[in-house]
């Protein structure tokens, strides 16, 4: 088995509640713990169908948005595109509200990010992105049917591909891009954040045809 293998092997695919492997990110936890007792504070743990033949993959949990609700996109701007775009697509069945026990369930599909721990700023460092890789091949290694992954933004695909074992320049960058990787095909899309659609670089139809694409990649839900 390789290193990176064993590394998955022996983390697998969850962070423990409060992992101690990146100090900046520790402390930015502990601060926030502080402040907001009440908050989740701690790595965002994947979310939805375990049978799933599409993942989602972001780069980072959100100050206000998983690292205050626990749930991956939830309590943020971005959430209400994405899980509005997942029941268009028949991803999601139910009612978002952003909040963790809405009562919301993914089909056939399950969202991760590539570092679980919310970074200052919004920005994770490149160790950081290391250090958790291993946790994203494992998520990766955990779905035996997964045939599609989705990730949002260029350092989510970069992320991806180094959890697959491969160059982090093996994929088209850009959104809309489509490439195989490994057994799987990745379809990139630009972050679903606000700047992104504040500004008009992503509109919900240019978001919505990713995931049609997805749709027809995988075909009709079983």
């Amino acid at each position: 088995m390789r290193m990176r293998e064993a590394e998955a092997a022996l983390r697998g695919p969850e962070p423990p509640r409060d992992c101690p492997i990146c100090p900046r990110l520790v402390a930015y936890r502990e601060a926030n713990r502080a402040a907001h007792p009440d908050w989740f504070n701690g790595p965002a743990p994947s979310f939805g169908d375990p049978d799933a033949r599409l993942l989602v993959v972001g780069l980072a949990p959100g100050r206000t948005g998983a690292n205050r609700t626990g749930r991956p996109f939830t309590g943020d701007f971005a959430g209400w595109l994405l899980y509005e775009t997942l029941l268009k697509t028949g991803f999601a069945r139910g009612t978002y509200e952003a909040r963790p026990d809405d009562g919301l369930t993914l089909t056939d599909c399950m969202i991760t990010n590539a570092v679980r721990c919310a970074p200052p700023g919004n920005k994770p460092e490149t160790s950081e992105e290391a250090n958790c890789r291993p946790f994203l091949t494992a998520r990766l290694a955990s779905l035996p049917r997964l045939r599609v992954i989705v990730t949002l933004g260029d350092v989510s695909r970069r992320n991806v591909l180094r959890a697959l074992g491969l160059k982090a320049s093996a994929g088209i960058p850009g959104h809309g891009s489509e490439f195989q990787a490994g057994p799987y095909t990745v379809l990139n899309s630009y972050h679903c954040s606000r700047l992104n659609t504040n500004t008009g670089r992503l509109t919900p139809d240019m978001f919505e045809a990713v995931f049609q694409r997805a749709r027809a990649l995988i075909g009709p839900a079983d």
